[in-house]
């Protein structure tokens, strides 16, 4: 693919194929040392583990061109720790933290070329993924496993700004009490398709699940976490054990204590709260924040004092705060950016 003919300004939020990617097996109880390659393709048994009982597990993060012109990662630590948690989660085997730091460095380096340039609004997206890939008949964990990454430019998630979205609450739930909810596997996503699809024929940009036991606390969405903000500029996110522990929301959370000096709580949150709340976002790898302007609870409208026409104030402040620290604006704590040399 050549980047040269890419309009970097006006890419969408989708896969391009770039040049290299890493590939990593795990056979006869080790990681072998991996390598890159040109190739796209994945050759398996019809009966994989993966393709059996979706035995599998992924991240997702992205490459930045800074103000000063260099490619930075952000936190690529944090997606090592939870894609470990994750592996454990299904029965998988670890890839080691420092090797997976180093396969993202080697993808990024490698597909340097696709990084956007500063102030175009694009990013490289960048998915380490890992699955089963040895037959599989009966339900048990594979033997065989491979970890991969590759590289994808995209833009920005919200063409033309991030304008408030409408969300519903789902009648689906996300995740089943002591179950996967609080880590990222690929069937987590899998079961989420059907209510998005749904949500999305009957006009709203996303759903929001409560909690399966009480069907009465705020958890997240699809692929987002909750943050909310009250009328006094308090910084409150839900809490629960089934929640996918975000490394965007988790960042705000520091933003918002040790840059703009907000009180920040993390509890668990009902549903009946959500009218009392000044702004409302979603967070996330691909938008950071995506502000909601209204929930639809069964026909009940509750509507955030921040409204449908922009971001609210606080949320802006975080989003604006944390991009610059991505981007280099603005001077980030201590190991959150990671340079690509």
């Amino acid at each position: 693919m050549d980047n040269k003919a890419m309009d970097w300004s006006n890419l969408d939020f989708g896969y391009r194929k770039t040049n290299q990617r890493y590939v990593s097996n795990y056979k006869g109880g080790a990681w072998d040392d991996g390598y890159m390659t040109e190739d796209d393709t994945i050759t398996m048994s019809e009966c994989a583990g993966v393709l059996q009982y979706a035995q599998t597990v992924f991240e997702g993060m992205k490459a930045y061109t800074t103000e000063d012109g260099r490619i930075v990662t952000f936190r690529p630590d944090l997606n090592a720790d939870r894609m470990i948690d994750s592996a454990k989660r299904l029965e998988m085997p670890v890839f080691p933290k420092d090797r997976f730091i180093d396969a993202i460095e080697k993808v990024v380096s490698a597909n340097k070329d696709f990084v956007p340039p500063y102030g175009s609004g694009a990013t490289l997206y960048i998915r380490p993924y890992m699955f089963g890939i040895s037959p599989v008949i009966g339900v048990k964990p594979a033997e065989d496993y491979q970890f991969r990454v590759f590289t994808t430019p995209v833009g920005p998630y919200f063409k033309g700004g991030a304008k408030p979205i409408t969300i519903k609450v789902s009648d689906f739930d996300r995740a089943a009490p002591n179950g996967t909810g609080n880590i990222k596997a690929g069937l987590n996503y899998a079961m989420s398709l059907h209510a998005i699809v749904t949500a999305h024929k009957e006009g709203y940009d996303e759903n929001m699940y409560l909690d399966p036991q009480t069907r009465s606390k705020v958890e997240e969405t699809g692929g987002a976490n909750f943050l909310f903000v009250t009328k006094d500029n308090e910084i409150v996110t839900p809490q629960s054990d089934s929640i996918l522990p975000s490394i965007t929301r988790r960042s705000l959370v520091q933003v918002a204590r040790d840059y703009l000096g907000l009180k920040v709580t993390e509890r668990p949150i009902d549903i009946s709260e959500l009218s009392d709340f000044a702004e409302c976002g979603l967070c996330g790898t691909a938008a950071v924040i995506s502000p909601v302007g209204k929930v639809v609870d069964h026909g009940k409208e509750i509507c955030f004092a921040s409204g449908m026409d922009e971001m609210g104030p606080i949320t802006k402040k975080l989003y604006d705060t944390l991009t610059g620290i991505q981007m280099g604006r603005i001077e980030a704590p201590e190991g959150w950016i990671h340079e690509i040399v």
